[in-house]
């Protein structure tokens, strides 16, 4: 007899994963912003991949890039030139506050770069890197440890030496442990993993004067919060302060796996042949898919367009969050990355409530439901997640 989907998964897949719960999900296909399973049940998708999918699932000018690349050249090594990696690095630099480009195969990677690339820079002496309390910044155990969440870190000791944790939002917490051997401060200008939480404005420029004037590296982690989430291009816009390193992943790829560390001028000759490298970093295909989701960002009125149906789905939020002040706590984000806390540990019944009437949302921990819908999703298809869950929180309080 043949094995379902859910008995080969249990066989032969390491348990990393906490599965949907409830009905078990099984994704076939999708287009625009729905998925559909086996059984052909359409779902609006808010998980969007985790903040991956940021133009929806399977948008044509990204396959059609990938398609015409696979049928050029799918691979060659980083010892060779490719056009692809060489016209994405330009088109990121002229677009940020970097001046070069290390390419990597996802946020974990270009964070890990950003690490060994602060160390180079100061090096020998200083060597530590000061990041947030609730941050996430990935799994290699460089950066869980510069994760501020003792959750993820559990049960890998020892870990490396040279991280430490300030509060967010509180510049004195950031004061207070800088020292003799500290290189660099990695924060996310918006917590995305920790529950969708927004840095102010002073603390960010008090970050940006405390670099400068301890001689540090201020590194901003857009993983999560970059290429237009925010309605920006980059998060860091908005409080108008520029970082040294900056890193990014997630949505650029359009659905395929990148990471970059764009380096600024302060930083970007500090590599060498040597220092870092990646054997698939910076494929021809996962470039051309990124040049294709770029040139989509980039068009005219394009983030006009994430910052009206962002206004849109903040004040529906709004609206749940006064209509059911016993049940939700706050709503907080920025952009098209938004949550809400629940009073009560619901978040898990909530999203299966939500999952059961066609909408995918995402429970971090036992209070939080985080929204991150593709930045082309139709301001028809927004009320419609709205109505959904003003439908589920009316169940559950």
């Amino acid at each position: 007899m043949m094995m379902s989907i859910e008995e080969l998964d249990a066989r032969y897949v390491l348990n990393t994963y906490g599965r949907t719960r409830g009905r078990n999900l099984f994704l076939e296909r999708g287009a625009g912003s729905y998925v559909w399973d086996g059984e052909g049940q359409r779902y609006l998708d808010l998980v969007g991949g985790l903040a991956v999918n940021l133009l929806g699932h399977c948008h044509p000018q990204v396959i059609e890039a990938v398609c015409s690349q696979v049928r050029e050249l799918i691979h060659v090594s980083n010892l060779y030139y490719t056009r692809p990696q060489a016209e994405l690095a330009r088109v990121l630099v002229e677009h940020s506050a970097g001046e070069r480009a290390f390419f990597a195969n996802s946020g974990a990677e270009a964070n890990e770069a950003a690490i060994k690339l602060a160390r180079k820079y100061h090096h020998p002496g200083r060597y530590k890197v000061i990041t947030a309390a609730n941050s996430f910044h990935g799994r290699t155990l460089a950066t869980v440890t510069a994760t501020g969440q003792e959750k993820y870190q559990q049960g890998f000791a020892p870990l490396p030496a040279g991280f430490a944790y300030g509060r967010f939002n509180d510049l004195a917490s950031f004061e207070q442990l800088v020292d003799r051997e500290t290189a660099a401060i990695m924060i996310e200008p918006v917590q995305g993993e920790g529950g969708i939480y927004v840095a102010e404005q002073s603390f960010i420029r008090g970050l940006r004067e405390l670099c400068d004037r301890e001689g540090l590296l201020l590194i901003f982690d857009e993983v999560q919060c970059g290429l237009g989430r925010t309605g920006k291009l980059w998060a860091y816009e908005h409080w108008g302060v520029l970082p040294d390193l900056l890193t990014t992943a997630k949505g650029l790829g359009g659905g395929m796996p990148i990471g970059v560390l764009l380096a600024g001028s302060k930083a970007a000759e500090i590599f060498k042949p040597g220092d870092h490298a990646s054997t698939f970093g910076g494929n021809p295909v996962t470039c051309r898919a990124a040049l294709a989701v770029l040139q989509i960002i980039l068009g005219e009125s394009f983030l006009d367009g994430v910052r009206t149906r962002s206004e849109l789905f903040m004040n529906g939020l709004e609206r749940l969050h006064s209509s059911y002040p016993g049940l939700v706590m706050e709503k907080r984000g920025l952009g098209l990355m938004a949550a809400l806390e629940l009073h009560q540990p619901l978040a898990a019944a909530a999203q299966r409530s939500c999952q059961e009437k066609g909408l995918l949302v995402n429970a971090i921990g036992e209070r939080i439901l985080r929204f991150l819908p593709p930045l082309t999703i139709a301001e028809a298809e927004l009320e419609q997640a709205l109505a959904t869950l003003e439908v589920v929180l009316s169940t559950l309080g």
